[in-house]
C-alpha cells in the first residue's frame, strides 16, 4: 500500500513545477494526487489510489482547466511586448541613409541597422518610427507616413 504522504509528496512537486511552467496541467495532476492521498488515508488500496488519481486528473484537465484558462484570459493584463518587440512603434533618428537593402537608425540610444517600408531612401536626419524589428534589423517608416 502506497503510503498518503508519497501522494503528498507528488502533489508537491507538481506544484513546484506548475510555478514555472504556467499552463495548469501539472496543477490539475496535484489535484488528482490529492485524491490518491485521501483514498489511502481512507484506506483504499493502490489500485484504487491509481484509479482516484487518475479520475480526478482527467475530470480537472477536462472540465476545470478550459474554464480557468478562459478566466485568465480575460481577467489578465494586456500581452506587454518586451525586448526587440517592445520597440515597434518608437522614434528613431536616420543616422545613414536608410533604402529598402540597408541603412542604419539611432534608436532607443543606440545604431541600429535598418531597411525602409516599401521604395525609397531616407536620408540623414530624417525622423521615422519603427514598424518592427527582423533579426536585428529595424524595419521603419517615415514618420508621416506613420501616423496617416
Amino acid at each position: 500500500m502506497m503510503e498518503w504522504y508519497w501522494w503528498l509528496a507528488i502533489m508537491l512537486v507538481l506544484i513546484a513545477v506548475e510555478a514555472i511552467t504556467l499552463d495548469l496541467v501539472l496543477f490539475m495532476f496535484a489535484g488528482g494526487a490529492l485524491a490518491a492521498a485521501l483514498t489511502s488515508l481512507a484506506g483504499g488500496d493502490i489500485t484504487l489510489q491509481i484509479v482516484a488519481f487518475a479520475v480526478v486528473s482527467g475530470v480537472l484537465l477536462g472540465a476545470l482547466r478550459p474554464i480557468l484558462l478562459v478566466s485568465l484570459r480575460k481577467r489578465g493584463e494586456p500581452l506587454v511586448e518586451t525586448n526587440v518587440h517592445a520597440l515597434a512603434g518608437r522614434p528613431a533618428v536616420v543616422v545613414q541613409p536608410v533604402s529598402e537593402d540597408a541603412g542604419m537608425v539611432k534608436l532607443a540610444g543606440e545604431v541600429w541597422s535598418a531597411r525602409v517600408v516599401g521604395d525609397g531612401v531616407l536620408e540623414v536626419g530624417t525622423d521615422v518610427v519603427v514598424e518592427r524589428i527582423d533579426g536585428a534589423t529595424a524595419i521603419v517608416a517615415p514618420k508621416q507616413a506613420h501616423a496617416g
